[in-house]
């Protein structure tokens, strides 16, 4: 019986390749979450400043 370890997962270099592919697709732009939460930043600082030139 050979000592060497069966990896399941594959050979490191097919794993780090899955691993750069993975980084390509999340790093292709900003994601919708930080997207919508620029906008509702937005949206707040103008209702805040509308209700101040109000008072």
């Amino acid at each position: 019986m050979p000592q060497t370890p069966n990896d399941p997962a594959g050979t490191t270099h097919q794993f780090q390749t899955f691993a750069s592919q993975g980084q390509n697709e999340k790093s292709s732009g900003p994601s919708i979450g930080l997207i919508i939460g620029a906008v509702a930043v937005v949206a707040l600082l103008a209702i805040l400043v509308a209700a101040l030139l109000m008072i």
